[in-house]
């Protein structure tokens, strides 16, 4: 299962994390992805979608 978003693409993003003697680690941020019921061509259809999508509306819900 990968964790991506099936609306806008969003996934994970690969930071550095930098301590305070400057020593850089990478650090991975990953996006918030739920699994939820939407109308996708006129019939209710599980997805997955990252909570920033659900709350601007562009998942329609049964």
């Amino acid at each position: 299962m990968s964790r991506r978003c099936e609306i806008c693409g969003k996934g994970r993003l690969v930071l550095m994390k930098v301590s305070h003697s400057h020593k850089r680690s990478k650090k991975v941020c990953k996006a918030n992805i739920q699994k939820v019921r939407a109308v996708v061509n006129g019939r209710p259809q599980r997805l997955r979608a990252c909570t920033t999508c659900i709350k601007t509306g562009r998942v329609t819900k049964p």
